[in-house]
């Protein structure tokens, strides 16, 4: 699945197998963030998906600092997750 634009943002829902898994994901995903200095808006739900959000707050856009965010999560999904993107 592609990441969407929706509200002025990207967003993309990942399926993962447990919470646990879920949780351990979005603090990965919360280091890759800090080391850019870039930070996601996250939803966990329904125990196994996690929702990502990316938008510049400041900007009011989406610019390149998501789109270079979401090759980083999608990376990180491909090479550490093995079902994912709904």
């Amino acid at each position: 699945m592609e990441w969407k634009t929706i509200d002025h943002k990207l967003e993309k829902t990942f399926k993962v197998k447990t919470f646990s898994e879920a949780a351990r994901i979005v603090n990965d995903i919360a280091k890759i963030a800090d080391q850019s200095d870039h930070h996601p808006d996250v939803k966990i739900y329904g125990y196994n998906h996690i929702t990502f959000f990316l938008s510049t707050h400041s900007e009011g856009k989406i610019t390149k600092k998501d789109e270079a965010l979401a090759v980083a999560i999608d990376r990180y999904f491909l090479q550490n997750i093995t079902e994912k993107g709904e």
